[in-house]
């Protein structure tokens, strides 16, 4: 049986569909590769290419370290896609080296400011992850798949795990609130509570829970403080 091609997923599955809408942190390191070689090879698609590629170099840290003539050794892999992958890598070390590189996850504004644009659109339950380091300095925001934010049970084990995969010891919540459903919030203290505590667990500190009103905000941790967008 041949492997599935790009085309043959649903179109909502499509890793550049998926990055439109949801963002880049919501797709994965084989679906962003893909991304970056554009197609695949005979019989195997961009994402099974971008799959082989990490694996023969241990991963996204052994692929950053690579260059062109070792990426052209895999198959499916020419000179315009080794470059485009080197290319890309070297950008993404470059800013890594950047004093201003991280922005400061301090406060229940910083966490809506950095989540509003992941969360544009409908009230549609959305969750988005906010991990920062240990002086809360941003390491990535992402919409976290299989979460929803009023859902029962909630997704905590989802959180977690897109928090750590980012290397995440502090880590903020957000969602958006619809403003013609005022009964939304009941569950949002308690749902904060729950992940404070099980994040405690994996040596991740909760910073806040903040919903999204239109521009404004509110947090779900204790004295539930307001702002404006």
């Amino acid at each position: 049986m041949r492997n599935p091609m790009l085309a043959d997923l649903d179109p909502d599955q499509r890793p550049r569909e998926r990055m439109l809408r949801l963002g880049a942190d919501a797709l994965s390191d084989v679906e962003l590769v893909a991304l970056l070689l554009g197609s695949g090879r005979r019989g195997a698609s961009a994402l099974d290419t971008a799959r082989d590629l990490l694996v023969a170099h241990g991963g996204l840290t052994g692929l950053a370290l690579a260059d062109p003539p070792a990426l052209l050794r895999s198959p499916g892999v020419g000179p315009a896609k080794a470059t485009r992958v080197v290319a890309a890598l070297a950008l993404a070390r470059r800013f890594g080296t950047s004093t201003d590189r991280r922005a400061s996850v301090r406060t229940p504004a910083d966490v809506a400011r950095l989540a509003a644009p992941l969360l544009a659109g409908p009230a549609d339950g959305r969750v988005v992850a906010v991990a920062g380091d240990r002086a809360a300095r941003l390491l990535g925001a992402v919409v976290v798949p299989g979460a929803a934010a009023h859902a029962e049970p909630f997704a905590v084990r989802e959180v977690l795990a897109e928090t750590l995969r980012r290397g995440g010891v502090t880590l903020a919540l957000a969602h958006r609130h619809d403003p013609e459903d005022p009964e939304a919030y009941p569950g949002d203290a308690r749902t904060a509570a729950t992940v404070a505590e099980a994040a405690a667990h994996c040596g991740v500190r909760l910073l806040d829970s903040v919903v999204l009103t239109g521009d404004a905000w509110t947090s779900a941790a204790p004295g539930h403080r307001t702002g404006a967008g």
